[in-house]
């Protein structure tokens, strides 16, 4: 008896060893339940970070610049999916004393944004949409900021880029007329477009000249990559193998339809149809001359800059 005793004991002691010994990272995710946020949710699920020692504590966000706020204060060690001009524009500004790097690519084309109508609108295209004509976007800096300017751009269009915060107050204000184009991000009101409630005006992957942009990038605390660098480069391993999962796996499809409040139908329509695999490559920041000619074009930053102007502002720390 006393001899299985002091066994149990050690076997419990050598069990608190190991959950002492787990990394610890804080991470701010925005727009939580959508697909290429649920990152942090699959690998959860699937038991990759306890497979790799990571305690994962996760902040969800509005998106925009306050993702990147928590990011910039030490708040988080992470900030995922943040639009890549919004981090541009700071770091030109504060130079290689900015608090937060981009450690990988999020998001590389425009795909899971869709721009939408009232059934009774009149507006059949971007191209309706003339001066006195409000549009949608989330936030300044966003990455649905840079996909709504290039649309614009291309359709020759006057409307008003007009900040409206997240998808569900969106729907709200465009429901009630105080916003005539809404935006939205599958699979919220896919339903509604499929039942003929709303039309979709304009998509994201029509915005072609980002077809092969990052417009997304992950970003990591300056002070927590010189002391967590490895641990943080896990937590990117962990990320991918994530991915891998959520395409491969039905039932990411099911926890995805379950946040979003949607059927399993509804789900994998919208990662059929909007979420190419492709895009989620984590390891190169894509066509960075082009993200700094938007930079300069939609005033993110005061004066042209070449990739090398910027290059103390990316630091991968993980290629798949």
């Amino acid at each position: 008896m006393k001899k299985w005793l002091l066994t149990f004991a050690a076997l419990v002691a050598a069990g608190i060893s190991t959950a002492s010994a787990a990394e610890k990272l804080k991470v701010a995710v925005p727009q939580r339940g959508f697909w290429d946020s649920s990152w942090i949710e699959f690998g959860e699920a699937a038991g990759f970070f306890k497979e790799a020692g990571l305690e994962v504590e996760v902040f969800y966000t509005d998106g925009g610049a306050q993702t990147i706020a928590t990011v910039a204060s030490g708040s988080v060690d992470i900030a995922m999916s943040n639009g890549i001009l919004g981090a541009i524009g700071a770091y030109v500004k504060g130079g290689d004393a900015t608090p937060y790097r981009i450690i990988s690519a999020e998001m590389t084309g425009a795909h899971e944004l869709f721009w939408w109508v009232k059934a009774d609108s009149p507006i059949k295209s971007l191209k309706d949409a003339g001066e006195g004509k409000t549009i949608a976007f989330s936030s300044p800096g966003s990455s649905s900021n840079l996909i709504l300017l290039t649309l614009l751009k291309q359709a020759g269009s006057k409307a008003k880029p007009t900040p409206t915060g997240g998808v569900p107050a969106t729907f709200t204000q465009t429901m009630t007329g105080q916003i005539d184009i809404g935006w939205s991000v599958v699979p919220f009101a896919l339903k509604d477009v499929n039942e003929g409630k709303i039309r979709i005006v304009a998509r994201a992957r029509e915005a072609t000249e980002l077809a092969n942009q990052t417009i997304r990038a992950n970003l990591a605390n300056t002070n927590a990559l010189k002391t967590k660098r490895e641990t943080i480069a896990k937590f990117m391993r962990v990320i991918q193998k994530s991915i891998d999962w959520g395409y491969s796996n039905p039932q990411a499809i099911e926890i995805f339809a379950r946040n979003m409040k949607v059927t399993p139908d509804i789900a994998k329509q919208a990662v059929t149809d909007f979420y190419p695999k492709s895009a989620m490559q984590l390891g190169e920041i894509r066509d960075l001359d082009r993200s700094l000619r938007d930079a300069l074009e939609y005033k993110f930053i005061p004066t042209a800059k070449t990739p090398k102007d910027i290059a103390g502002l990316i630091d991968i720390v993980y290629k798949p």
